[in-house]
């Protein structure tokens, strides 16, 4: 009898701490775009020989501070799994529930990749590197890995696209659609400009942060 009576607080009161652990996860795929691009601006404006016109922030691995933007990397690996995790609950049996959050998940996955396999030097940096870059077997690995997970990237936007419909919010679900095509757009632009590479690249980490946060705070309509 008295296994029988307590069962029904447990459950109440396991459903707000479910609630909390959701949030907190969300939060950190709201954080995980802002503070990777924060941190690494901040290095990129510290490091001497450092060019935003002319280097990825992916070689800000590299070099004696190196070990900062590597951090950065697992961090904000981590806060994107996070953020999957918090996406997964928040969309459960809705639309995008399966693909969103997974995709997600490739993409955090793909800055740990970045960290394990660093870009190669080259453009003048660290200082004392070559102007040109010679392509190594950890740099083919860290340029592979990155194109895998912006690819996913804008994936996850087109299918978050729905539950933002699903919940009233067309313009979300429209620029949704098409902020991918900026963020490839920029990555094509590359070729003649790295500046052009980081801008879509931002972009997509910041409108992930947007759509993480407002999904988060609308609820769904069912």
């Amino acid at each position: 009898m008295t296994h029988t009576l307590n069962a029904p607080q447990h459950v109440a009161s396991a459903g707000p701490a479910s609630g909390v652990v959701a949030r907190r996860a969300l939060a950190g795929g709201v954080v995980a775009g802002p503070l990777f691009l924060l941190a690494g601006i901040a290095q990129g404006v510290a490091r001497d020989g450092f060019d935003f016109t002319r280097n990825a922030i992916s070689q800000l691995a590299l070099g004696e501070a190196g070990w900062i933007q590597t951090v950065n990397f697992l961090l904000t690996g981590a806060l994107l799994l996070a953020g999957a995790t918090g996406l997964r609950r928040a969309l459960r049996g809705g639309p995008g529930g399966t693909w969103g959050p997974a995709l997600v998940g490739v993409f955090g996955v793909s800055f740990w990749v970045a960290a394990a396999f660093p870009a190669d030097a080259g453009a003048g940096f660290p200082a004392g590197a070559p102007e040109a870059t010679v392509m190594s077997g950890h740099g083919a690995v860290h340029m592979f890995g990155g194109m895998v997970g912006y690819l996913a990237l804008c994936a996850v936007f087109v299918v978050l696209a729905r539950p933002l419909a699903a919940r009233g919010l067309r313009g979300w679900a429209v620029a949704s659609r098409v902020v991918p095509a900026a963020v490839l757009a920029g990555f094509m632009a590359s070729a003649a400009s790295v500046l052009a590479f980081t801008v879509g690249a931002g972009l997509g980490l910041l409108w992930l942060s947007a759509v993480t946060a407002r999904l988060a705070g609308a609820p769904a309509d069912r």
